[in-house]
């Protein structure tokens, strides 16, 4: 925008005469522009900005402080003393403080709330069995599963849980959990875990004689990293003996599965099973004392299982052959307690021959044919009725 001078002293004069006046005589006219040696021009100088006051620091911490709602009683304060610098001071900021302030007593009385609820304590129990959950690959108890390398030897990160009718890697049959404290080691965990998964076979699969001979015993168990992460489960699998291997169809038969009078007859099973896996290690000859003990412990528990068995009131088609089969006990049972009575290792054997014969035997059989069990007895690495081998 151009601006013309303005009139004034300097302007050059016209030439005098006497010359008629166009206008009255009168002062000079003014212009827009006021007079003067050097008029202002209509506009402000150029020159620099005027400096802006800061931002307070303080505030902006406020307003962080309330938006992610962490330590909402400091962002509180913070706002407050915020506000009263940006008054002493004439920084700027008040904005964020204010906005700062209430967003932390939101979260202040939110956290009052949550704590007289427990939902804090709640959400943190949520968090570490997620954790947890996320730290364990391991199936639950009756689930089958594939491991991605196909075999169940060695590190594996992740399981695909899959149906039990079809073939699969493996079948959780137990879960054992472990105490907390520190990491107990690797050879502790596997040691508790051989006793444990062991031990707990028979609750899961009561009827052995069902047991194909390819399965064995596997487990998952907490390594180092998981446990930090709170994983305390050992994992008890049934699995095949090639590790390699798969299995086809569920193991299970317990409570779930069998009817009453199944689970009658296999909890009685059980029981001699358990006090005839007690035999010493030493033979007759070695420590008969000890095999004598033993001898007498058998014949307590056919006493008391084989009447259970008799007081049970079975179906019809059943009830003759497990008559035959408590008469047998019966006769088994005097066999022991005469073995228990044994002087010599010589005597000892011959009532433990005779005393082992009701031991899956044909009454056993044909008990077990009778309620709808598994007929086919299992098959042993030696045959714990050949004495001969032990004379």
């Amino acid at each position: 925008m151009s601006i013309p001078p303005p009139p004034g002293p300097h302007q050059p004069q016209g030439p005098q005469g006497q010359y008629p006046a166009p206008h009255p005589q009168g002062p000079y006219p003014q212009g827009p522009y006021p007079q003067g040696p050097y008029a202002p021009p209509p506009y402000g100088a150029w020159g620099p900005y005027p400096p802006q006051a800061p931002v307070n620091g303080v505030a902006i911490a406020a307003l962080v402080l309330g938006i992610l709602c962490f330590l909402p009683a400091v962002g509180l304060v913070l706002g407050l003393i915020a506000l009263r610098q940006i008054r002493r001071r004439g920084e700027r900021g008040k904005g964020m403080a204010v906005a700062g302030s209430v967003l932390s007593s939101v979260g202040l009385a939110l956290w009052v709330l949550s704590l007289s609820t427990g939902f804090v304590s709640d959400f943190w129990e949520s968090f570490k069995e997620s954790a947890r959950e996320s730290a364990t690959v391991s199936p639950d108890k009756g689930e089958c599963f594939d491991v991605p390398s196909g075999s169940l030897e060695g590190m594996t990160y992740d399981v695909d849980v899959v149906p039990c009718a079809g073939r699969h890697d493996g079948e959780v049959f137990a879960t054992v959990r472990l105490p907390g404290g520190s990491f107990p080691g690797d050879d502790h965990i596997t040691s508790v875990a051989d006793d444990k998964c062991y031990a707990l076979r028979g609750d899961y699969a009561m009827d052995t004689w069902a047991l194909p001979d390819n399965v064995d015993v596997y487990y998952l168990t907490p390594t180092r990293q998981s446990w930090r992460l709170g994983d305390r489960e050992i994992t008890c699998i049934f699995g095949n003996t090639d590790e390699k291997g798969t299995l086809t169809g569920s193991l299970r038969s317990d409570a779930t599965t069998l009817d009453a009078d199944q689970l009658a007859f296999l909890e009685t099973a059980r029981a001699i099973d358990a006090v005839m896996e007690k035999e010493p290690e030493e033979y007759p000859e070695e420590d008969l004392a000890a095999n004598r003990t033993w001898a007498g412990e058998v014949g307590d528990v056919l006493a008391e299982q084989s009447g259970t068995l008799g007081e049970h009131s079975w179906p019809a088609r059943a009830e003759q052959p497990l008559a035959d089969l408590v008469k047998e006990l019966g006769s088994a049972r005097g066999q022991w307690a005469k073995a228990a009575a044994a002087g010599d290792a010589d005597t000892f054997y011959v009532h433990y021959d005779e005393g082992y014969a009701f031991y899956d035997g044909q009454a056993t059989i044909t008990a077990r044919k009778a309620l709808g069990l598994d007929t086919s007895p299992p098959e042993y690495a030696t045959d714990p009725g050949d004495s001969d081998a032990d004379v």
